[in-house]
């Protein structure tokens, strides 16, 4: 039974729920299937509002959220969006003092009702438009972090609400609330997905790339080779070890492999076996327990356990202590390893990528690494070329770091001329393309957005390699006849332009524009290199 007297302001209308359900059987049905049907709140309360007029008096029906942090309520969706007399409740602040009577209301869980005329009562005067002058009934919509927010039904104007609507209301509630409860969930994924890619593009404009995925410049070229073996190994199941001098690129040929693999959606993680000290190897990659050594103060996950599943880049792994050698041994064996401090067995499915830039093969000769574990991460060896081995892909590794450069520093993009590749093809690169990369940036800085300024950052770049005495034939005594000291070649190169164009420095015509320079930083390097141009103008 349903009393049907009808008070304003607090409904206190006492009704029958089992009778309340059979008479709005077939619409709360209809009702809670839309609210499970649609994550988006304002398309659920768009279908559901038709349905209510059949039982109520309906102009509008709308859901605000409440967000007490930024002392606000915000309209999140309407019912008949499209009638042009329909009442709209916008964006509005809400002062502390009537925040905190609305969540005090909310959390008594109350359904309030406004008559046509009367003064509106707090709550009801902080959502119910001004001016509105239609019978209003409003209930707070409360989840899981509790109240989120508020359900307001306008009735038109020519009728008003019974008590059984309010009843009608009071059931509305609970799928309004889990509709309301769900899009604030995805709203809030939406806040911090949004969040996440903010910090994705400022760290992929710090690294200088456009996307996350890393470029392998030479895939078919000085490394088509190498990207067959990868993906030839990249499906397998087994240990992969790949061989190549510093900087030659081991990390970004481990990544390849891992990304082509079935474990592409797990973790990759890379460890520096060289950079980790001795006493700490087994911690770092088994884990410990607390107490396990002075500093334990808790348990600790290693390297291995947080790459369950995924992929573990054990980068010079020629330096790993005969200790860890042995622990790394069994895991590659079973899959199975303790922690530092531990007695219960821990089982891993992880995938051992490694690398190193060492003759492991003497090693193993000379008793410095286990033959047994040579045997089992050597399965599958990739030898990487140095730079000097494939310098057919410098004139497109120099373009990809000129771009790359730009995006980082926030310069214009500038592509370095033909006399600038040609000089840098002719180095040796002893740092292969981790130098390149790092002479590219310097031109970069150097240039200042205006060019690149490669002879002065591969001056800097040559004085270390020059002594370095693991780069043969640089020698200055044993060079061949044919290689010219830089400021030679320049102005070689500089003068044959100029008799090209007659001594036109710039204009269409000019050197500068051959050279795809400044003019004036074209006419500063002629005063250096001590260049007249009038020794070509009659040419």
């Amino acid at each position: 039974m349903i009393d049907k007297s009808v008070k304003y302001g607090i409904i206190t209308t006492k009704y029958n729920s089992i009778g309340v359900m059979k008479k709005f059987q077939s619409v709360l049905l209809n009702v809670w299937q839309e609210a499970c049907r649609h994550i988006e709140i304002s398309e659920m309360t768009r279908n559901i509002a038709p349905m209510l007029l059949h039982d109520m008096p309906l102009e509008q029906v709308v859901i605000l959220r409440i967000d007490p942090g930024e002392g606000c309520l915000e309209a999140v969706a309407l019912g008949f969006p499209g009638r042009k007399d329909a009442a709209t409740v916008p964006h509005s602040e809400c002062p502390k003092e009537d925040m905190d009577t609305l969540l005090s209301w909310c959390e008594r869980g109350e359904i309030f009702r406004c008559g046509a005329g009367a003064p509106l009562k707090k709550p009801m005067q902080v959502f119910v438009p001004p001016g509105i002058n239609r019978d209003s009934i409003a209930g707070p919509l409360c989840g899981h972090g509790g109240c989120r927010g508020v359900m307001l039904l306008i009735a038109d104007s020519k009728r008003t609400f019974t008590a059984l609507h309010g009843a009608l209301a009071q059931a509305l509630l609970d799928p309004f609330s889990v509709a309301l409860d769900n899009d604030s969930r995805l709203h809030e994924l939406a806040v911090l997905r949004e969040a996440a890619e903010a910090d994705k593009r400022s760290l992929l404009n710090r690294l200088g790339r456009k996307e996350l995925g890393d470029d392998i410049v030479g895939s078919d070229s000085g490394l088509r080779t190498v990207m067959e073996r990868v993906e030839q190994v990249s499906h397998l199941n087994v240990p992969v070890l790949i061989l190549g001098e510093t900087g030659s690129g081991k990390e970004l040929i481990a990544r390849a492999i891992h990304k082509r693999s079935h474990r592409s959606t797990g973790a990759f993680i890379r460890v520096n076996c060289g950079a980790i000290p001795a006493e700490l190897i087994d911690s770092h990659l088994f884990g410990h327990e607390r107490g396990s050594f002075t500093g334990a103060t808790d348990s600790r996950k290693g390297w291995f356990e947080r790459a369950d599943g995924g992929t573990l880049f054990l980068d010079e792994i020629g330096d790993l202590p005969p200790a860890a050698q042995v622990r790394l041994l069994r895991i590659l064996q079973d899959g199975w390893f303790e922690r530092v401090g531990g007695q219960k067995p821990v089982h891993v499915d992880v995938r051992i990528i490694a690398a190193t830039n060492s003759d492991l093969a003497s090693e193993v000769t000379d008793k410095k690494f286990r033959e047994d574990l040579w045997y089992r991460i050597s399965t599958f060896p990739i030898r990487l070329p140095s730079l000097r081995e494939r310098p057919g892909d410098i004139p497109d590794l120099v373009r990809h770091f000129a771009e790359r450069a730009a995006t980082r520093f926030g310069l214009c993009c500038v592509m370095p001329t033909r006399a600038q590749v040609d000089l840098l093809s002719s180095y040796h690169w002893p740092g292969n393309v981790r130098e390149l990369a790092a002479v590219i940036d310097r031109a970069a800085i150097l240039g200042n957005g205006h060019g690149l300024e490669v002879e002065k950052s591969l001056g800097v770049a040559e004085s270390p390699s020059a002594v370095s005495p693991q780069n043969p034939g640089r020698d200055l005594n044993e060079r061949p006849n044919d290689i010219l000291p830089l400021d030679d070649a320049l102005r070689k190169h500089i003068e044959s332009v100029l008799a090209v164009t007659g001594g036109r420095v710039e204009g269409p015509n000019g050197a500068a524009v051959l050279l795809q320079i400044n003019p004036n930083t074209l006419r500063a390097k002629m005063r250096k290199l001590q260049i007249n141009r009038r020794h070509f103008s009659n040419r």
